[in-house]
């Protein structure tokens, strides 16, 4: 197992320690939850990094890459509202795009097509973090950037489906 499915299986690990201090009273645990969402979410671009440079990719990481950061997302944006601290509405169609491209890009490769991560894809990780975080942290206004996230997302989404509509057979 090379150097970067290593990170990916440590950032799959680093969900449930990410759940633990989040939603258990422990002194310092928000601040603690926020440090170990970060440092998993800076391994990310690592684990990505590293596979690309040493020329490693693999089909594991290339399925277990987008699990870590689905599972490291979806976990934060339920524990903020299993907190109160997000509505459910917004981390429904945050959830519910990820099902739809990941559904979209099950479909493409069933058909030997592979749907390449766009600039608008990359736009909506990094917003979804930093709303996070800020949500994490409590930063005022924090409910804008989860805003401006949903947006990108949306956007992300529907930008995947038109540039690869051939998939769905849609003239």
């Amino acid at each position: 197992m090379n150097l970067a499915n290593k990170i990916t299986i440590l950032r799959i690990i680093l969900v449930p320690v990410f759940l633990f201090f989040i939603l258990v009273n422990v002194p310092y645990g928000s601040y603690i939850a926020t440090a170990v969402f970060i440092i998993s979410a800076l391994t990310d671009t690592l684990d990505g990094y590293i596979a690309r440079s040493r020329n490693q990719i693999t089909k594991f990481g290339k399925f277990m890459d987008p699990l870590a950061d689905k599972l490291l997302v979806t976990a934060a944006l339920v524990a903020l509202v299993e907190k109160g601290t997000l509505s459910t509405g917004v981390v429904m169609i945050i959830i519910a795009r990820e099902f739809a491209i990941t559904g979209f890009r099950a479909i493409a490769a069933a058909d030997g097509i592979v749907i390449a991560a766009s600039s608008w894809g990359k736009a909506k990780t990094v917003t979804q973090i930093i709303a996070i975080v800020a949500a994490l942290l409590q930063i005022p206004y924090n409910q804008i950037l989860m805003g401006a996230a949903v947006v990108i997302t949306l956007i992300s989404g529907f930008d995947y489906i038109y540039k690869n509509r051939k998939v769905l057979n849609f003239k």
